[in-house]
């Protein structure tokens, strides 16, 4: 219960910068703030959020036996991944209509919903892959709307993210070490035409 409650908060928290951000994104050579660096703001957050989730929540909860993450959470009254609790905290932004997105995405997903499904996508992901000090990054087009993506590397931050990845039945890859590259978080925000 108390690590539900934890994580509840480590979302509260990231929402807090979802809200307080977009009120001073402005378009390149404005006196606004750079989209890059809002998405290395975002991107700052989610990472704390999801690595202090993993490593003091979910792997300490486990360690002294008081409650498991299991992929089907819900159903089974445990914590949810740490995969799953970016996804659905990424979900609730996405819901809220202010264009900011953020998801996981690999290029060796568990679930075919995560694979990249843009060209830009894939291709961060290769770089990021490869190059894993900084994101790659890009302006694309979304039926009309044109905003700013970022892709920044996934990296497994704890023996237990590996080791899910390594025995699960769907996983194409099997062979993750900590601290591997194993996808990516794009992150999407509206940059309109000036």
């Amino acid at each position: 219960m108390w690590g539900f409650l934890l994580g509840l908060a480590l979302a509260a928290v990231a929402l807090m910068g979802y809200w307080t951000i977009p009120a001073h994104l402005k378009p390149a050579g404005s006196r606004g703030i750079a989209p890059e660096t809002v998405a290395d703001y975002l991107h700052a957050v989610i990472e704390a959020n999801r690595i202090i989730y993993t490593k003091n929540v979910v792997d300490k909860m486990q360690e002294h036996g008081i409650v498991e993450a299991a992929e089907h959470w819900k159903q089974q009254n445990t914590l949810p991944l740490p995969a799953q609790f970016l996804i659905d905290t990424g979900r609730l932004v996405t819901e809220k209509g202010r264009g900011i997105k953020y998801r996981l995405v690999s290029l060796s997903p568990v679930y075919i919903w995560n694979k990249p499904s843009t060209d830009f996508e894939r291709q961060g992901l290769e770089v990021v892959t490869k190059n894993p000090s900084r994101p790659y990054t890009g302006y694309v087009r979304i039926g009309r709307d044109r905003f700013f993506q970022a892709v920044y590397p996934d990296l497994a931050v704890s023996q237990s993210c590996v080791d899910c990845h390594n025995q699960h039945i769907n996983s194409p890859k099997k062979d993750y070490k900590l601290g591997d590259v194993m996808g990516g978080i794009v992150i999407t925000i509206p940059a309109p035409e000036q």
